[in-house]
C-alpha cells in the first residue's frame, strides 16, 4: 500500500473530533502513516496530546497562532505572562514539531508583537532540534526575514502563497513545503510543485480546511490527492513519489 504522510491537520477542530474514531480508521484504512495534529492556543494544545495520546499514527505538533496571541476566545487580549505560561508548557512537552505558528498580516494585527512571539517559537523548536511549521498568511516575505536571522533550517512553510521570488528565496535557505490537497484545483499549489525539487515536498491537508472535493470536509485520508498531483506534475509514479515524501518525512522529522 502507498505510504502517505499528514504533515499538517487539525485534528481537535470539532468537525473532526465529533467523527475522530471514523476519521482515523479511514486514514489508516487509506494507507497514513502519520498524522501530525498542530496545536493553535492553550486549549488546542492539550486536545492535540490527548489525540496523540489515544492513536498511535497522530503525533503532537504544538503552538499559538499568531492572530492567537492578539485574542483569546473571549476576545481579549492575551496577557504577557499567560503566553510565557504557554510556552513554557510547550517546552516541557514531548512533541514532534512547533506549530501552528508564524505571522498573519490578513487577520492579524501588531506584527511586532507576533515576531517577537514568533522568535521564541522558533528558540523552543531549536532547542529542541525540532522543525518550525510556518504560517506566513499575507505575511510570506516577513516570515522568511525572520527565518532567515535565526539560521534554523528545520522548516515547513505550511501552504506557503509567496509569489515566485519568495519560493525560491525559502528553497534557497532549505526550508520545505507542504503541499495542500487543494492543489487539484490551485494554479499556484501546482507552480510551486514544478518549482521546487522534490526532495524538498511534503503532503499535507490542513484538515477540516481546503478539501479538493466541493462540498466535503477535508480530512487526512484525502491527503493522496496532494499526492496524487505532486506525481502526475513530476512525471514520477505514486509510489515513487510517495516514497520520497516519506523519506523526505523521515529526514526532516525523525533525525
Amino acid at each position: 500500500m502507498t505510504i502517505l504522510i499528514d504533515v499538517h491537520a487539525h485534528l481537535d477542530w470539532p468537525d473532526m473530533l465529533q467523527d475522530i474514531d471514523n476519521v482515523i480508521q479511514r486514514a489508516r484504512e487509506a494507507g497514513v502513516k502519520v498524522i501530525i495534529a498542530n496545536g493553535v492556543d492553550r486549549e488546542s494544545n492539550r486536545r492535540v496530546l490527548e489525540l496523540a495520546g489515544k492513536y498511535d499514527i497522530v503525533q503532537p505538533a504544538l503552538g499559538i497562532y499568531p492572530i492567537d496571541a492578539l485574542q483569546t476566545e473571549q476576545g481579549e487580549s492575551f496577557k504577557e505572562t499567560d503566553i510565557d505560561k504557554e510556552l513554557d508548557f510547550i517546552k516541557q512537552q514531548d512533541i514532534i514539531a512547533i506549530g501552528e505558528v508564524g505571522l498573519d498580516m490578513k487577520n492579524g494585527q501588531d506584527l511586532e508583537m507576533q515576531k517577537d512571539l514568533f522568535l521564541k517559537l522558533i528558540n523552543i523548536a531549536k532547542e529542541k532540534d525540532i522543525p518550525v511549521i510556518v504560517h506566513s498568511r499575507k505575511a510570506e516575505q516577513e516570515c522568511i526575514d525572520v527565518l532567515e536571522a535565526t539560521g534554523y533550517k528545520k522548516v515547513v512553510m505550511h501552504c506557503f502563497s509567496g509569489r515566485k521570488h519568495l519560493i525560491k528565496r525559502a528553497a534557497d535557505l532549505g526550508y520545505y513545503f507542504s503541499i495542500p490537497t487543494n492543489i487539484v484545483k490551485s494554479e499556484h499549489f501546482q507552480q510551486l510543485v514544478k518549482d521546487v525539487h522534490i526532495s524538498k515536498l511534503l503532503t499535507e491537508t490542513d484538515a477540516p480546511f481546503l478539501s479538493p472535493f466541493p462540498g466535503k470536509t477535508n480530512e487526512p485520508a484525502f491527503v493522496i490527492e496532494s499526492l496524487k498531483k505532486i506525481a502526475e506534475i513530476k512525471g514520477m509514479t505514486l509510489d515513487d513519489t510517495a516514497n520520497n515524501i516519506f523519506m523526505n518525512y523521515q529526514n526532516l522529522f525523525l533525525r
